[in-house]
């Protein structure tokens, strides 16, 4: 239940095969510290990083690369479609204190394919491998390059199986991991994931590669999963029904983060394995609430009152799933019409005084033993 990335000059060990994905808008630094803390997590992602915005020294970029002590590993995930430009970002990333540097082939918003980035680097596979081949050669030795693609750009692409062409392509050229979202660029997030999809990609990486295991000396390359893991149940279906390494989880983490902790006292509990673990965060009304508490007063701390207060009104209607689901509107109302960060903290420890409480299960919150120490 652990990884292992192998780059070219050495090897990356995750405690976890659990992972942060890069969503944009989600993924900065006070999110992940938020999701880290609760434990469970293996690799976080940074949201979507520009190459042009980090060597221009753009604040809203650097912002998103922003990293900590508590941040580690660090994958950090460039988009575009231009082999020097990503190449140079990869140096900088490195530079910067990415542990892991991923390509991002598999964003389906328009403003991102538009670029000749995201998903639509699936189009063209050929000189999606030259520009990996350039961008690994652009890294350290020690830096595992990786990539996180969808399952084709359409149906046609899908029966076609390019994701498991290019996968394969790029593993030959040195890919560490493979990352695959269970939906074709078309789909974007509607519809069930395609686990069949996702163990086609795990199956042709495995036969080309060799089999993949975290230990020992064998040569595979780990296929992680995603889309559509919102619980522990979810994460064992990924790994059963794909016989991928590892599972990422973005989307579903909103409503909770501590699904990370659930999924690996999960596997745990399966596997009848036995790990170090510190004790699970108890995941009452009140805690889920001081969660909430937690990652705004990071945001306040990293990006400051204003941006802080712009997305706290933004996001809770999904943080309020993880909370009591449909009977904490009035907390949500309030904290959208929040004015000040003191209003957000006063609805917050209102709805605490006021002692309502809801029935959380029904947002497939289970609690679960165990956690990453």
């Amino acid at each position: 239940m652990s990884l292992k990335l192998r780059a070219p000059g050495r090897d990356v060990a995750l405690e976890s095969n659990l992972l942060l994905a890069p969503i944009a808008g989600w993924c900065d630094l006070a999110w992940r510290e938020t999701c880290r803390e609760l434990g469970g997590v293996g690799l976080a992602c940074t949201d979507l990083l520009s190459p042009k915005g980090l060597l221009c020294g753009s604040e809203a970029s650097l912002d998103l690369a922003r990293t900590s002590d508590l941040d580690r590993p660090i994958c950090m995930q460039l988009y575009g479609g231009a082999a020097s430009a990503l190449a140079d970002g990869a140096r900088w990333c490195a530079d910067h204190g990415a542990t892991v540097v991923d390509i991002n082939m598999g964003c389906p918003v328009d403003k991102i394919c538009k670029k000749d980035g995201g998903s639509k680097l699936m189009c063209n596979v050929d000189n999606t491998l030259h520009i990996f081949e350039r961008v690994r050669s652009a890294l350290p030795d020690e830096i595992p390059l990786t990539a996180k693609m969808r399952l084709g750009w359409d149906e046609e692409a899908y029966r076609a199986d390019v994701a498991s062409k290019l996968a394969v392509g790029l593993c030959r050229l040195g890919a560490s991991m493979i990352t695959v979202h269970g939906r074709t660029t078309e789909q974007r997030f509607k519809g069930e994931c395609r686990l069949a999809g996702i163990a086609r990609v795990v199956e042709s990486v495995g036969e080309a590669t060799g089999s993949y295991a975290a230990e020992g000396d064998a040569s595979g390359v780990p296929v992680i999963g995603n889309g559509d893991v919102r619980s522990s149940d979810d994460c064992l279906r990924m790994l059963r029904e794909t016989g991928c390494a590892g599972v990422m989880i973005g989307r579903g983490a909103f409503a909770g983060p501590w699904v990370f902790s659930e999924a690996w006292g999960a596997q745990l509990e399966a596997s009848g394995a036995e790990g170090t673990l510190d004790e699970a965060p108890t995941l009452s009304e009140d805690a889920r609430l001081n969660v909430v508490l937690a990652y705004f007063n990071r945001m306040r701390t990293y990006r400051g009152d204003a941006y802080a207060l712009h997305k706290i009104r933004q996001k809770i209607s999904w943080l309020g799933k993880g909370i009591s689901g449909s009977h904490c509107r009035p907390l949500k109302e309030a904290v959208r019409s929040a004015s000040s960060v003191e209003d957000v903290t006063l609805a917050v420890e209102s709805w605490r005084a006021s002692g309502v409480s809801g029935d959380a299960g029904g947002d497939s919150l289970e609690t679960q033993p165990g956690s990453v120490g």
